[in-house]
């Protein structure tokens, strides 16, 4: 199983996410690429570190949003949103290549992860980003989506994502961040259900019900407050419970 969670995502003097701890804990970092947050010092720092503890990198591509943190909907034609997310990769990699390591992975995130399950241009978008520079790049996404039975068809190398702190709806997509419960908090309580997604065994949705959610990588968000505090015990309690932690997306 990877573990990974969302990295330079600090911009100038305000700082976000604890980077240096969380690549001590995770196996694959999505680094933000300037468009939601993240500025070329921050980036640089991150594709350092994660090339000196052998943290696989991915970009984490979304919409052109600094005031939102991605967060929100655009509707942007198919054609300029392939445009953006090519811009995005390419800085990414650069930085990714002057570290001494290379891109392996593109992950979308935010309001366009969400979109690109069901939106089918959007996703077609990112998907033909993706080929247009790289094909060899592996893709990460939400099970069941658009974005990655696109990516798939497309021939792209795709694989699945579970969310550590995030509800479930009954459907398997995840809980809109403005409900009550959408973003879990304790860390026993995260552990345990992620030893049930790495076992292949049902996690329960917001509305009490049981689901199935297929991953090969769950993801722990670094901008939570006790990000740190939950990766070190999903990482304790999985290596505990005899799962091999390991990127997903390794060499080609």
């Amino acid at each position: 199983m990877d573990l990974n969670s969302d990295l330079a995502e600090s911009f100038g003097r305000w700082e976000l996410t604890d980077d240096a701890a969380l690549l001590r804990i995770v196996t694959s970092a999505n680094v933000a690429c300037g468009y939601h947050a993240g500025d070329a010092t921050v980036i640089r720092r991150a594709c350092e570190q994660a090339a000196e503890r052998g943290v696989s990198v991915g970009a984490q591509v979304s919409y052109r949003d600094l005031a939102g943190f991605g967060r929100r909907f655009i509707d942007v034609p198919p054609a300029e949103l392939t445009d953006d997310v090519i811009y995005q990769i390419g800085a990414l990699a650069g930085f990714a290549r002057v570290a001494g390591t290379e891109l392996r992975y593109v992950k979308p995130h935010g309001a366009l992860y969400n979109a690109i399950v069901h939106h089918a241009e959007q996703a077609a978008a990112v998907v033909a980003a993706v080929r247009a520079y790289d094909p060899g790049l592996a893709v990460l996404g939400l099970p069941g989506s658009e974005w990655l039975d696109r990516a798939e068809r497309a021939g792209l190398r795709v694989f699945r994502e579970a969310f550590a702190d995030r509800a479930y709806t009954p459907e398997g997509t995840l809980v809109p961040r403005r409900e009550p419960g959408a973003v879990l908090h304790d860390p026993r309580v995260i552990a345990e259900r992620c030893v049930r997604l790495a076992q292949g065994e049902p996690i329960e949705a917001v509305d009490g019900s049981e689901i199935k959610v297929q991953a090969d990588s769950i993801c722990v968000h670094g901008d939570s407050p006790d990000a740190v505090a939950i990766a070190e015990a999903v990482r304790e309690r999985l290596v505990a419970e005899g799962v091999v932690l390991a990127p997903f997306a390794g060499s080609r």
